[in-house]
């Protein structure tokens, strides 16, 4: 069995949906730290007027949270949901696939979301139908176990029987090789190589939202 795992990241890059792709089971990592400044709460897409952040805005706390406990800040005025559907609404309406794609988005945002999570969760799904992935997701907070980095990773292999863990190039720079040899598990990087396609834009502009790539392709040619 291929294990992978991410967080759930928000409006994720394609590379996310190929690691998930190329797995058996894929883990949500829910039950790590949330970072305010990383992709789980925000991602870039192509404008008229250049790359522009989508920010979910974020309750604040006192004390550092788990990305399972992350609530959106929905006092703001306009909506936040408002501005995102109106910034892919005007960026992308005379894409090539903006009709196939474009209700279910506007679907999402038509809806107040309390946890970050649920949100992210239910744009990962609605994507993974249009790449046409068929995978296993689980929660890595279900999986009862605890850890940091390579050994939260192992721990998961063994509690659902992984003999693979697929990792994303980044973690060549934190992942300890040795202690899955030593559990006997085989590690492999992705290697994700980014599709050139025709964009919005004059130019190509990689490791944008996915959304770019539906809207632009299709999501049939990767």
């Amino acid at each position: 069995m291929i294990a992978a795992g991410h967080q759930p990241n928000y409006l994720p890059w394609l590379g996310f949906f190929d690691k998930m792709r190329r797995s058996d089971l894929f883990i949500i990592e829910d039950n790590i730290q949330f970072e305010r400044q990383g992709f789980t709460s925000r991602n870039r897409v192509m404008t008229a007027d250049g790359i522009r952040w989508l920010s979910v805005p974020i309750e604040h706390a006192n004390k550092p949270l788990l990305i399972k406990e992350v609530k959106i800040a929905n006092k703001s005025k306009p909506r936040w949901e408002h501005k995102h559907w109106s910034t892919l609404k005007h960026s992308y309406c005379k894409a090539p696939y903006w009709n196939d794609f474009s209700d279910f988005f506007e679907e999402t945002y038509e809806q107040e979301w309390d946890r970050l999570i649920d949100l992210n969760m239910y744009l990962i799904r609605g994507i993974m139908e249009f790449l046409n992935i068929n995978k296993t997701l689980i929660l890595g907070s279900s999986l009862g176990v605890e850890g940091k980095k390579t050994e939260l990773i192992i721990a998961q292999c063994k509690q659902i029987g992984a003999d693979i863990q697929l990792a994303g190039d980044g973690g060549k720079n934190y992942i300890d090789k040795t202690l899955f040899e030593r559990e006997g598990i085989e590690l492999v990087f992705q290697e994700f190589t980014q599709p050139i396609y025709p964009q919005t834009t004059v130019g190509f502009v990689p490791n944008l939202s996915v959304v770019d790539y539906l809207f632009c392709t299709g999501g049939k040619s990767w």
